[in-house]
């Protein structure tokens, strides 16, 4: 959906937290109307009520049937043109002290959450006229490895390699739908304090904590970016069609050490098979 989004609908998962507020207010900017499904309903009214926006009390990681309600006052059947999966929770834990219970509960959100949501729109979003447009929260952490942060990876992973077929089926389906993978590195939200939404069924050894005090940072001084930040270049892109929005481009360094041990994998195999011939 390149250009203006001026009259737009768009329906944003997590709205009533402070970077899907920072979203639905940069959505505003550019024009567009917003329908939030909020993960925390106590924060609707607030959230919905400063933004002018039409809210829902539906979590993104409810299956299809359930994330359909929407209220008698939000976009009708066929007139939402950008979907934006911003739903997320970012707490740490070793592997080794990871409970299924934790991974059920990261990957209901962080990535089932998503499948979900494209289920419901995706018919509407290929169904309009002047098409539309996917925005998938992908973060940094889809590119490369993080220690601390495997079920967070295993969720941004998937959801980035859904978002590159997505994109490519779209693409042969006639290019009236994109997909835009929006991989910020560190924005100063509410990410960190994700356990108080923790549902008590699902209780584990994953925990909040600071950015800061993990061991991808500890060295480092954290480039931190406001949400305000990441929803202008979000919608940079999405304006643009780019696939790919980047908060921090000086991370680069990490993924390409990630993409070369790969790349060294291939040529190393190719060298020996060589040899033997």
């Amino acid at each position: 959906m390149e250009g203006s989004l001026a009259g737009k609908v768009a329906v944003i998962t997590g709205g009533a937290s402070r970077p899907r507020r920072a979203a639905a207010e940069g959505r505003r900017a550019a024009g567009a109307q917003g329908a939030i499904p909020p993960i925390q309903a106590g924060r609707l009214e607030r959230s919905a009520g400063g933004l002018r926006a039409l809210g829902g009390r539906t979590g993104a990681s409810q299956p299809p049937r359930r994330a359909a309600r929407t209220p008698a006052a939000g976009p009708r059947p066929g007139t939402v043109h950008l979907l934006c999966n911003n739903a997320g929770i970012g707490p740490m834990s070793p592997v080794f002290e990871l409970t299924l219970a934790d991974w059920q509960w990261m990957l209901d959100v962080n990535l089932r959450g998503a499948i979900h949501m494209l289920t419901q729109f995706l018919p509407i979003l290929r169904g309009n006229a002047d098409g539309g447009h996917i925005l998938n929260t992908c973060s940094m952490a889809s590119m490369m490895p993080v220690p601390t942060l495997a079920t967070y990876c295993t969720a941004k992973y998937g959801l980035l390699g859904l978002s590159e077929v997505l994109a490519m089926e779209l693409a042969s389906d006639g290019g009236k739908v994109g997909v835009t993978a929006l991989c910020p590195g560190p924005v100063a939200t509410d990410l960190g304090s994700s356990t108080r939404n923790r549902p008590a069924d699902l209780a584990g050894s994953l925990r909040d904590v600071m950015l800061e005090d993990s061991e991808q940072f500890k060295d480092a001084v954290v480039d931190w970016i406001s949400p305000a930040q990441a929803a202008q270049i979000a919608i940079g892109a999405v304006r643009r069609g780019d696939f790919y929005a980047i908060t921090h481009p000086d991370m680069v360094p990490e993924v390409k050490a990630r993409h070369a041990a790969i790349e060294k994998a291939f040529a190393d195999e190719k060298q020996r098979r060589e040899a033997q011939a």
